[in-house]
């Protein structure tokens, strides 16, 4: 299906400009397109509330809908990373579903064990507490069972160690994971996904917006004197969320600083625990980004030195723009939730047409090109991105 629609796109006289939603794949997509149009953007498929909520949907039309916005600038753009970032990427994630599935063994041999009414040692994933379940007398079919839980486990730790071998080779030396190692409660597997989710802070106006990027600030629904703040919007990738909730947790329990942050926060209403650890967690978001901006370390409050890692500081540029696994990685994360794959080709044949080209549906419509709005702009792409 790819080189049909290059095939066709070759056929159009340029130059022209694509536009597409992201999907699987959205990142090979733009490198093919990318040599053969002037400017390709991918649209994030949550922020076209012009398809997603229309009552009639099919290729055509979304097509020439993502064709008018990408003619106006007003396209809701994502920031489409290099190939050594895509893996990084995806190194993060696989390891995060190994994680998933060695939690779900765990649970069925904890049910094995309590279905037979053994009691397990509390310290039951140590090398004792293995040592222990492989010793257990059983009856034959039950030791089947035992047998093979217990191997699946240590497959899957197996798998495990092999994807951290191949995530410490990127973060090894690397500048930024060693300044945000400097947090407290953030460790190798935080930083490296902070990094490369995060990419080149420049991408962001300010630290606020890392925040809003994350999916950690609260919806809000404002009307007059009325403003309602509900829960956080959850955008972009579920992992750093997780990951950096656990290391609030975990700051939380080091360092004076986030400890009186939290504690600010929850106001001493033990009902406001999860509040204040969301809070948290987006305080450190925002820290995250400040010391990538700056190249400085944490420092607690009141100190007058930076806190160092092992006893030195590290060796950190004040720019810290070249933070992906090679110095040429940089992205912001595509939205988790892309719908199937639809092309949009605004073409500008001399400067009296545009084209508006669907991928399901080659027939190409030919209108004659307006004046461009004054004043309109791509800023769109910026604070979505």
């Amino acid at each position: 299906m790819l080189c049909n629609l290059l095939a066709e796109l070759k056929r159009i006289p340029g130059p022209f400009r694509v536009c597409y939603e992201a999907s699987c794949g959205y990142g090979v997509l733009h490198e093919a397109l990318s040599p053969l149009a002037q400017n390709v953007q991918v649209a994030h498929p949550g922020h076209l509330r012009l398809i997603f909520r229309s009552k009639r949907k099919n290729n055509r039309l979304d097509a020439a809908r993502l064709a008018k916005l990408l003619y106006l600038g007003e396209v809701p753009a994502v920031h489409v990373p290099p190939k050594p970032v895509r893996q990084w990427r995806q190194v993060i994630e696989f390891r995060q579903r190994l994680l998933g599935e060695r939690v779900r063994v765990k649970n069925r041999i904890r049910a094995f064990l309590r279905g037979e009414g053994i009691d397990p040692p509390k310290s039951l994933w140590s090398r004792k507490g293995i040592v222990w379940l492989k010793a257990l007398e059983l009856e034959e079919c039950c030791a089947l069972q035992r047998d093979l839980l217990e191997d699946q486990l240590r497959e899957q730790n197996q798998r495990i160690e092999r994807v951290e071998s191949c995530l410490a080779r990127p973060a090894e030396g690397h500048p930024g994971i060693a300044l945000l190692r400097t947090i407290p409660g953030v460790g190798p597997r935080t930083a490296e996904a902070l990094i490369a989710y995060i990419d080149d802070v420049k991408r962001f106006g300010s630290v606020k917006q890392v925040g809003c990027y994350f999916g950690m600030v609260p919806c809000q629904d404002a009307s007059g004197d009325q403003n309602r703040l509900g829960h956080i919007t959850r955008d972009g990738p579920a992992t750093v969320r997780k990951l950096i909730c656990e290391a609030a947790w975990t700051g939380i329990r080091r360092s004076p600083t986030i400890k009186a942050y939290y504690q600010r926060v929850q106001r001493g209403d033990p009902e406001r625990k999860k509040i204040a650890l969301v809070a948290t967690a987006h305080y450190l978001l925002r820290v995250a980004a400040a010391l990538l901006r700056s190249g400085e370390c944490w420092r607690e409050a009141g100190d007058a030195q930076p806190r160092q890692p092992g006893g030195s500081a590290p060796q950190t540029p004040r720019n810290l723009s070249l933070l992906g696994p090679p110095a040429e990685a940089q992205e912001a994360a595509p939205p988790s939730n892309a719908a199937c794959c639809r092309m949009a080709v605004a073409a500008a044949l001399g400067s009296d047409s545009s084209v508006a080209l669907s991928s399901a549906a080659t027939q190409v419509s030919i209108a004659p090109e307006k004046a461009r709005r004054p004043g309109v702009s791509g800023g769109i792409e910026g604070e979505l991105s």
